[in-house]
Formats: structure tokens, C-alpha cells, sequence
């Protein structure tokens, strides 16, 4: 994407989705949960309160302008700084995905809010979903993804299930294990029980790759997590590595890089890939940015990962 979005970023490049143009409808770190392992930080305040945090009717403009520029993508991905159904019209985006192109949509929610009817009929126009369903009890929800007030353990599994009972397209559940809080083997078939009665077409095992939200939130090996999807059947696959190949050969801006830093804190490698760029070249223009104070380095399994201050 050659000129600079508010509401979107990318085309990201995603294993599932190929290029992948996020739609971001939520300020930074305005979500309903607060997880140990989430790679932009602690959530400040959690809310369960649905708004129009940002102008439905600017983000439609963007769309169309990147639409008239010739922008293409394999998905329209409803993601980024929060959870996107906290928005009260963010159905309106997949409308307009159906109506103007012929791109498939994707919604990534946590799921919290899917034991209210309205947002259940408005996730149903995606044409895929992605929900997280990681722990096994109330406890364990709390301890993992501390929550706002409103958002219980009960009411995230009930929702889950009456949305698949509702929804005909591709669903999708992510289980993320944190080493040490769900990574036991019993404690993943309590999980793997649950996500069953969900009955979704894929499962998704991840870890805390990215540098988390609570310092010491550890991930685990790839070979426990290849040992813990085979506890969730033949549609687990283990999605925690990543490699992908060139996505753009446009020349990256800040604003661009900027633009996905702070939705995904990323390594240079994985930038490189994403925007088809020399890693070398790309080291300059990052280590340049952290010294003018627009990002901020941390090492995580001996990468370096960059992402936005505040």
C-alpha cells in the first residue's frame, strides 16, 4: 500500500490468507480482555461497552480510495489495535467487501462478545471468522486473558457455540498456550473438550512468539506444541512459526511501517518479507527510527522485535 491509511494497514502476508488488507476499528489497546501474551502491550483499561469508537463513514472512504487505487488483496481482514466487535457497525464492512469487490472477508475476534445475538448476526457476514478459546474454567480465563467486568468464561464458550450453530462459513478457533498457565497435557484436554463442542472447522495452536504483554510470559517449544494439537484432533495445525514470501516491491515509507509496527510488532526479517525489501536496507531505516524515538527495540528469542512507544 503506496500512501498512508488511518484505518488501514498491509497487505499483510498471512499463511492462511495470502495478502491480507487490515481494517482497524478500534483505538490502540481498547479491547474487552487484558492477555498475559498479547504482542501490543497491557490493555490500560478494559471495556465491554459497544461504540462507534471510530467514523464508520471515514473508514468506508479509505476503503473506496484504496479500491480506486488499484489496491489488491487475497482477504479484508478486520483486525489491528483492538476487538473489532466492540464496534457497533462493523458489519458494514463486510457489506461493503461483498458489494464492492470480490475479496473474501475476514473477521479476528476473541470472542467475548458473541453471547450478544447482534453481534453473532454481524460476525455471520464474514466470510471467515477466527475466535481464542485458551483456557479451560473461569480461573484459568481470568489468570490468562483478565478480562473486563462483563466478559465471563461462560458467556465467551455459550457465545462460541451459538455462533457456530448460527454460521455457515469457515470458523476457526486459536488456542494459545502459555507456558506454565495451559501447557499442561491434562489441562489442554479440558481445553481440546470444549473446542470440540464448538465443533469449528480448523483449529489453531500458537504461541507467545512476539515479546508479550507481562514480562516472563514464556512460549513453548514446537515440539510440545506439536505433541499438544495432536490432543485436538486432525483439523489442529500448530501456526506459531512463520516464514512468508515477498508480498510488495513498492518502497516502504515509515508511515507504512509505522502503520503495521504498531498493530505488529515485528523483526526485520519478517518486514523484509512483508514488503520485499533487502533485510539490510530495512535494518537502516529501522535502527534510524529508534533512535529518533519513533520505535522501540526488544530482543525475543535471539531476534530483535520492533515496535511503537505508547
Amino acid at each position: 500500500m503506496s500512501e498512508a491509511y488511518q484505518y488501514l494497514f498491509g497487505p499483510v502476508p498471512s499463511r492462511r490468507l495470502g495478502r491480507s488488507l487490515g481494517v482497524d476499528l478500534i483505538p490502540f489497546k481498547r479491547c474487552t480482555q487484558d492477555c498475559v501474551y498479547c504482542q501490543l502491550g497491557e490493555t490500560p483499561c478494559t471495556v465491554s461497552e459497544r461504540a462507534e469508537y471510530v467514523p464508520m463513514d471515514a473508514v468506508l472512504s479509505e476503503l473506496e480510495r484504496w479500491k480506486a487505487s488499484g489496491g489488491q488483496a487475497d482477504h479484508i481482514t478486520l483486525a489491528g489495535s483492538g476487538e473489532p466487535t466492540l464496534h457497533l457497525r462493523f458489519d458494514e464492512v463486510f457489506k461493503w467487501v461483498r458489494e464492492r469487490t470480490e475479496v473474501r472477508s475476514v473477521l479476528l475476534t476473541n470472542g467475548s462478545l458473541l453471547y450478544l445475538p447482534a453481534v453473532r448476526r454481524s460476525a455471520a457476514l464474514a466470510d471467515k471468522v477466527k475466535v481464542t478459546l485458551s483456557a479451560w474454567d473461569e480461573a484459568s480465563f481470568q489468570q490468562i486473558h483478565r478480562p473486563a467486568q462483563a466478559i465471563t468464561f461462560e458467556r465467551l464458550v455459550e457465545g462460541e457455540r451459538a455462533f457456530r450453530e448460527m454460521y455457515s462459513g469457515e470458523l476457526s478457533v486459536e488456542v494459545f498456550i502459555v507456558d506454565g498457565m495451559n501447557s499442561q497435557i491434562e489441562q489442554c484436554r479440558k481445553i481440546a473438550e470444549i473446542v470440540r463442542s464448538i465443533q469449528p472447522d480448523r483449529i489453531d495452536i500458537n504461541t507467545a512468539v512476539r515479546p508479550p504483554a507481562v514480562a516472563g510470559v514464556q512460549p513453548s517449544s514446537l515440539e510440545h506444541l506439536q505433541e499438544l494439537a495432536a490432543l485436538f484432533g486432525d483439523r489442529a495445525v500448530v501456526t506459531a512459526s512463520f516464514k512468508q514470501t515477498d508480498v510488495s516491491t513498492d518502497i516502504v515509507s515509515r508511515e507504512m511501517l509505522l502503520g503495521l509496527i504498531k498493530r505488529h510488532p515485528s523483526g526485520a526479517k519478517q518486514l523484509a518479507q512483508e514488503f520485499g525489501v533487502s533485510p539490510k536496507e530495512l535494518k537502516q531505516t529501522l535502527a534510524l527510527m529508534v533512535s529518533e524515538g519513533q520505535l522501540l527495540m526488544q530482543d525475543r528469542g535471539g531476534e530483535t522485535y520492533y515496535f511503537c512507544r505508547g
